[in-house]
């Protein structure tokens, strides 16, 4: 019962946090430093999934509008970017695994990440409030989301869907809730496959008989069913609000980390 309550915080965790700019990630390792117990790769990746599907199920209309009307120019130009996107994120994943590269288990990285990335969502919408408001997704926004996507990967803490709004803003896609869109739809791939990549490491080194999957399976519910309630209002807010508050609780947060972990947690 302790275990499935775990399961469970850590599935409500990531729910909320996948697509807020706080980093999914680092509230993970948090949650696990903190008493909720380490997970494998394979569950913190599948719990990351059932967020996407949330994202999936909300976005389906644009999704389905994206794949079918190949007539309209204006689609057509979108997928490919987030096409581009996406498989720019996947050469620079495999060229991080191909290094040997595997993220820190310790919190003062999470930490500094954190602290950071709150001042860079102040200064990233500083800079986008003097800019004219645009709603277009260009090559260059697409090109830099996809790099960002692999820096969040690589520094937990990031956030994946911060650095990826805020770097569609900055390159030239001021609109918030246009910015916020195009770093939602590329997300959908690029967990996808990071899950099926986790799924088939699991399955090649015959792990599959150690992994917990009935822990897997409530926590990708959970998630899924939290996600969707915490998206439906991050999309309602971000019409009328910043990320300030964001970006505070970063900074709130990675200060109290600094301050109550050893140097080397």
């Amino acid at each position: 019962m302790h275990d499935l309550l775990n399961v469970i915080l850590l599935g409500i965790i990531e729910g909320i946090t996948e697509f807020l700019p706080i980093s999914s990630t680092g509230h993970l390792l948090i949650a696990e430093k903190f008493g909720l117990g380490a997970r494998s790769d394979l569950f913190n990746v599948g719990i990351q999934a059932g967020a996407i599907l949330a994202i999936t199920l909300i976005y389906w209309k644009r999704i389905w509008q994206l794949l079918t009307q190949w007539g309209d120019a204006a689609n057509r130009s979108y997928l490919a970017k987030l096409l581009v996107a996406f498989l720019i994120t996947c050469v620079l994943g495999f060229v991080a695994t191909h290094y040997g590269f595997k993220l820190p288990e310790t919190l003062t990285p999470i930490a500094w990440a954190l602290l950071l990335g709150g001042f860079w969502i102040l200064a990233a919408e500083a800079i986008a409030a003097r800019q004219a408001d645009r709603k277009e997704v260009t090559w260059r926004v697409a090109i830099l989301v996809g790099v960002a996507q692999i820096v969040a990967g690589i520094f937990p803490g990031t956030s994946r869907s911060g650095a990826t709004i805020f770097t569609a803003m900055l390159a030239g896609t001021s609109n918030r809730p246009a910015a916020t869109e195009f770093s939602f739809l590329v997300g959908i791939p690029t967990m996808y496959a990071a899950t099926a990549y986790e799924l088939w490491k699991v399955l090649k080194s015959g792990g599959a008989a150690h992994e917990d999957w009935a822990a897997l399976a409530m926590g990708f519910l959970v998630s899924l069913i939290v996600a969707f309630v915490a998206v439906k209002w991050l999309l309602a807010y971000i019409r009328t609000h910043r990320f300030t508050w964001f970006a505070l609780y970063r900074i709130a947060l990675g200060m109290v980390l600094l301050l109550l972990i050893p140097a080397n947690a």
